[in-house]
């Protein structure tokens, strides 16, 4: 499971550096990586397709493809503007980054309520469990593909 979430990762990194057409490429990206999480959550949670967990499930999915869309426009204009952010501009962009990572923490932390509400709470623990995963190692690939405020300055 671990090789294929960093797969997903490097797609979503390979994709936001070389997109043609962002809305697209990004449209493309989460269809692409949504079906193969998709397939990794069943694995992991091993659910019948009849569980209402996959309804909520794919409720959650919707709304955190809106939030990657977000993340991923952001990326991009980090990496389009890096070497000549102001100081303003990098507290602007960090307040941004923030507010994502909350804003899906968050995110998580409802869909857990409300997948235990639908599966009980071991399913809702499973949940949680692999979506922090995910989200974890995608931003790991992610900052260890990007460089450091001030790594390039000379």
């Amino acid at each position: 499971m671990k090789k294929n979430i960093l797969i997903i990762a490097a797609i979503l990194i390979a994709g936001f550096a070389n997109a043609q057409s962002f809305k697209e490429e990004v449209d493309l990206l989460q269809a692409a990586v949504g079906m193969d999480k998709k397939e990794m959550v069943a694995g992991f949670l091993q659910l019948a397709p009849e569980n209402p967990f996959w309804t909520v499930y794919d409720e959650y999915e919707a709304k955190r493809k809106e939030l990657g869309k977000k993340r991923i426009d952001l990326l991009s204009r980090y990496a389009e503007n890096y070497m000549n952010l102001t100081d303003a501009e990098i507290d602007a962009y960090m307040k941004e980054v923030k507010s994502l990572k909350a804003s899906n923490d968050k995110l998580i932390d409802t869909y857990y309520g409300k997948v235990k509400k639908a599966s009980g709470s071991k399913v809702a623990a499973q949940f949680y469990e692999i979506e922090n995963y995910i989200i974890s190692t995608i931003r790991l690939e992610v900052l260890d593909n990007i460089p450091f405020f001030g790594e390039l300055d000379n």
